[in-house]
């Protein structure tokens, strides 16, 4: 029962926040969005009762024919719906100058905070939503808010990205101490999650950052790279190679020997894409990440998903931009469309597209019924990184000298689907 009630308390005190602001009215999503919230916080009452019949019901054997759903439930129908708005009203119209500032404005930060997505990343008993089977629901959301930008996207999950690391694979007792921050009446500190090394043909498996054990610290030395608001972060959780192989660090960013400097790159500019150097930094024994289950393999895999599902996010918004301008778009006295070249390369599109998020579903699914996935979550990675660069270059190829130009966004999402390819890290779904 104290649960429940506390899984109301914070789906109130995220109502509170949406109340205070004024973007839902204009968007006209404050409707939807309070009845998510309220169908939300009933669905954790469900689960609390499901779990405890299961508990005394004992194991049940899985019915094969059920493994994977592809019909999305009330709650999450109701949420892609809210996001697609907010992506397409709040989201594109900012990622123009986003990316010409290279750095989310402020505004939209405090809009994002109202919507609360972070308590998907927090257990019910920690003031959070985020039950049982989350995975899918994550990549939703990463999936609806890629339609709007990619890059602003990647940045506005940073935090859900880090309660969902500590919510997988920290301890209990860490969890319990770092976990209420995300859905607490203040901002939770940013943390943002550092994995990638600027080495050639980089394998997060073979981390060149290390973590040595000297008494009750861990002392960090070595570099990462394209750290998505890693300027801003006031903490970060950074992947290092141990004597018992990679482990995960929470660290303060302020910390002595810890140096951190701007990396701008091709895309992801509104990212906020940093490089830090680690001299050795001490890091209390008790901040590395220490679930009981933590499998560094399955961290990495939860990341090349997020990543997976920004990617058909953001060629979908591709699909739907390039589609009304072929029809639009006339040569020779009719739509370009008309011709099998150009029908043909949007044809590929929406094929590969669908591929891409069959996948990545399919992945998801199986990652949050307990089940291996690791293959999975490589085809799927294998797969969009190749296809979202197609689609990016398609895109461009399709708008002719228009995709060459800043006035169509198709030329950043070429830039910024490219960037799927090489980032390792980073988000959590």
């Amino acid at each position: 029962m104290p649960m429940k009630f506390d899984v109301q308390g914070q789906a109130l005190s995220v109502l509170n926040r949406l109340a205070q602001a004024h973007w839902p009215d204009r968007l006209k999503l404050r409707k939807p969005f309070e009845k998510l919230i309220y169908r939300g916080s009933r669905a954790s009452f469900r689960l609390a009762a499901e779990l405890a019949a299961k508990t005394a019901r004992g194991p049940r054997p899985l019915d094969p024919d059920a493994l994977f759903d592809l019909s999305l439930s009330d709650e999450q129908q109701m949420l892609v719906e809210m996001l697609d708005g907010f992506a397409s009203e709040v989201l594109r119209p900012a990622a123009h100058d986003a990316d010409a500032a290279a750095m989310v404005p402020a505004e939209l930060l405090n809009q994002a905070q109202a919507l609360g997505l972070t308590f998907y990343g927090v257990s019910e008993q920690h003031g959070g939503m985020a039950g049982e089977r989350t995975t899918l629901t994550n990549a939703l959301i990463a999936e609806a808010l890629g339609k709007g930008d990619l890059s602003l996207a990647a940045a506005l999950l940073v935090p859900l990205s880090a309660a969902n690391c500590i919510r997988r694979w920290a301890s209990a007792e860490q969890q319990a101490r770092w976990l209420p921050a995300f859905v607490g009446e203040q901002a939770a500190p940013l943390t943002a999650i550092a994995v990638s090394e600027p080495t050639p043909l980089f394998d997060p498996q073979q981390l060149r950052t290390k973590a040595k054990r000297k008494g009750s610290h861990y002392v960090l030395t070595g570099e990462k790279c394209l750290i998505l608001r890693g300027l801003e972060a006031s903490q970060l959780i950074v992947a290092a190679q141990t004597s018992q192989g990679p482990a995960l660090f929470l660290l303060d960013a302020a910390s002595a020997g810890v140096e951190r400097r701007t990396e701008p790159g091709m895309g992801l500019k509104a990212g906020g894409t940093a490089r830090i150097l680690l001299k050795g930094v001490k890091v209390p024994a008790e901040n590395r990440l220490a679930g009981e289950h933590f499998n560094y393999q399955r961290f990495l895999d939860h990341a090349g998903l997020a990543w997976c599902a920004l990617a058909v996010g953001t060629a979908q918004a591709a699909l739907d931009y390039v589609i009304p301008y072929c029809n639009e778009r006339l040569a020779f006295g009719e739509p370009i469309s008309h011709r099998q070249g150009v029908a043909f390369i949007v044809a590929d599109i929406a094929i590969e597209l669908d591929a891409m998020r069959l996948m990545v579903w399919r992945a998801c699914s199986r990652a949050e019924q307990g089940l291996p996935f690791q293959r999975e979550a490589y085809l799927a990675r294998l797969l969009c990184a190749g296809k979202a660069m197609q689609i990016g270059t398609d895109a461009v190829q399709l708008l002719g000298g228009h995709g060459f130009t800043k006035e169509h966004p198709v030329e950043r999402w070429y830039r910024d689907l490219r960037g799927v390819a090489i980032m390792a890290g980073g988000l959590q779904l």
